[in-house]
């Protein structure tokens, strides 16, 4: 058991990450952030713009500042973004700061989640199920690497995964007592 204040969602684009913080938050009583929304709420930029401008070198730099930042604190259900298991130093503070959550997801799921998509620069090509099998191979083993637990989101509705990660996180994770250190 992995004793955190905080539970980190990690994995693939389209698997519901957002969507799960947000209930799960409710059910705990910490409070939800995703990571990508905080950024361009900071930013005052899309994601897009920010690849744009910046380019993606740009936008995993400001990734990993924020997480930091968020990690900091405690009582969160962080919902982070698909690429920032890339980055070592992210992999080490979502392992020290939190109880990692990796939902899992096939390709096809992906594509029919993200088939009206197009806020996504990753997926701004045209053969997206490649692009998602590429990301696939390189990523899983990243997002393997820091969970305390994965759950396979594939064919579930957002309620059914969120009651069996409710369950499971009940007999697996447990938060501190208020005011005690993880």
């Amino acid at each position: 058991m992995n004793p955190a204040s905080n539970l980190i969602l990690v994995g693939p684009m389209g698997a519901g990450k957002s969507t799960l913080a947000t209930r799960l938050a409710t059910r705990l009583r910490l409070r939800a952030i995703d990571l990508d929304h905080e950024l361009v709420r900071r930013a005052g930029a899309s994601v897009a713009a920010i690849f744009a401008d910046e380019g993606e070198a740009g936008f995993r730099a400001r990734e990993s500042a924020l997480l930091a930042e968020l990690l900091a604190d405690d009582g969160l259900v962080l919902s982070t973004g698909g690429g920032v298991v890339l980055d070592p130093a992210n992999r080490a503070c979502v392992s020290a700061r939190g109880f990692v959550v990796h939902l899992q997801v096939g390709v096809a799921a992906q594509l029919l989640r993200l088939a009206d998509d197009t806020s996504r620069p990753l997926l701004a090509r045209d053969d997206r199920e490649s692009v998602l099998r590429e990301l696939a191979q390189a990523r899983a083993p990243l997002y393997a690497q820091v969970a305390d637990l994965a759950i396979d989101t594939d064919g579930l509705s957002a309620d059914d995964v969120a009651n069996r990660l409710a369950d499971a996180l009940a007999s697996q994770w447990q938060r501190p007592a208020q005011g005690a250190v993880a």
